[in-house]
């Protein structure tokens, strides 16, 4: 089935998506300087506020294989102000958490009102585009979402120095009304809603449709690896670079700018080397950076002294290397699935972040943050390869 003709322009599509797709990134970014200030404030254990993070990457995991097939029942923009009204209203729960048990629930919230932007972004995408003008917007869309991040933890530790630790959730608040705005006046609706989707024989009928498609489970895998390990260190650097290397929270904030910079890096990159590296081989160059930077993390812990450079330049290097893989395979992936686009990228987003959220859980389960970032993270990277050899595979036998 051809794309519906497309309703908003590609710059249009390519600003929305990637707003949208920031949410979850941003209320990780804005969030992890906070994190050992949160176990002073409410005196309680790292374990419990590294559970915080675990708990958002569920409720972003799972609710997300809602989100998706609601945005094909009821359409893109419906789906997404509703979730983006969760957001707000977990957010909220936050800023005025009496107790850290209090914390863990607006975590989890925001976490459900959350997925609804890497569904809907990459949806709207299918939706209108396909082939290489989809992986185009795709990849501008990673370009755009760079950027959020990169400020994220900056913005965050320099609010959290000037005013402590409500004004971070505040500031969730904040984009999250500004995602509301954006969605009501400039988000066309890009499906024809069919309430039929969520009969439950339907949904599990379009779960199974996908699940079984062995070319796209491959590409979540190389996706899971990769984005995934993105998520899953998040639990650990904070108490990396703070505790262990010696960083305060806005130093911390400012050295972030190493991993989302170079994502920006490398999708500026793969931009203006978009006519001479041809799509399908741009993951095959990625995957060097992303599985060789796994392997240098993993011999940096080990034999070195924790230091900023120990610890971020594999970080640097394996986020390069991922913004070359993204856009080809999340395209690829949606491909076959143009009639239940939502359910497929809900499906694709759930592996995604289901990865960050079980690596974030292991991190804490092994305890110590170096240790377990220089296993777990590496052990990821090197997964998001072998995924893609067996997409390849699985791509020849079609």
């Amino acid at each position: 089935m051809p794309p519906m003709p497309a309703l908003m322009s590609e710059r249009r599509t390519t600003v929305i998506g990637a707003l949208l797709t920031a949410i979850g990134p941003i209320s990780m970014a804005i969030y992890t300087p906070a994190m050992p200030e949160l176990v002073r404030a409410f005196d309680t254990t790292e374990a419990a506020i590294k559970m915080s993070l675990s708990l958002y990457f569920a409720g972003f995991a799972l609710a997300q294989l809602v989100a998706g097939p609601v945005s094909d029942a009821f359409g893109r923009k419906s789906a997404a102000l509703s979730f983006l009204a969760i957001y707000l209203g977990g957010s909220l729960l936050a800023v005025f958490a009496p107790t850290v048990e209090w914390i863990l629930a607006g975590r989890l919230i925001q976490g459900i009102g959350a997925s609804v932007g890497i569904t809907v972004s990459r949806a709207i995408v299918r939706d209108q585009f396909t082939g290489a003008e989809a992986a185009r917007i795709m990849n501008t869309m990673g370009i755009i979402l760079a950027i959020g991040p990169a400020a994220g933890p900056t913005i965050g530790g320099l609010t959290l120095a000037a005013f402590g630790w409500k004004s971070v959730f505040l500031l969730m608040v904040g984009f999250g009304a500004i995602l509301v705005f954006l969605s009501t006046v400039y988000l066309k609706e890009t499906t024809v809603p069919d309430r039929s989707r969520l009969r439950p024989l339907r949904l599990l009928g379009a779960y199974c449709e996908i699940a079984v498609q062995v070319r796209f489970l491959f590409a979540a895998i190389v996706l899971a690896g990769c984005i995934g390990a993105l998520y899953a260190q998040a639990t650990a650097l904070p108490f990396i670079l703070i505790d262990d290397v010696g960083l305060t929270p806005t130093q911390y904030g400012m050295s972030m700018l190493m991993q989302s910079g170079f994502y920006l890096i490398g999708s500026l990159c793969l931009r203006l080397t978009s006519k001479w590296l041809p799509g399908r081989k741009a993951p095959v160059f990625g995957l060097v950076f992303s599985g060789s930077g796994g392997v240098i993390m993993a011999l940096s812990v080990y034999f070195l002294p924790p230091s900023f450079l120990s610890v971020m330049g594999p970080v640097a290097i394996c986020t390069f290397g991922t913004a070359f893989i993204s856009p080809y395979i999340t395209t690829a992936g949606l491909a076959p699935f143009p009639h239940i686009a939502g359910s497929a990228s809900a499906l694709m987003g759930f592996i995604q972040m289901g990865a960050g959220f079980v690596g974030g859980v292991l991190i804490a389960w092994i305890g110590a943050p170096l240790a377990a970032f220089g296993s777990v993270i590496p052990a990821m990277h090197i997964i998001a390869v072998l995924g893609y050899l067996g997409f390849l595979v699985a791509s020849r036998n079609e």
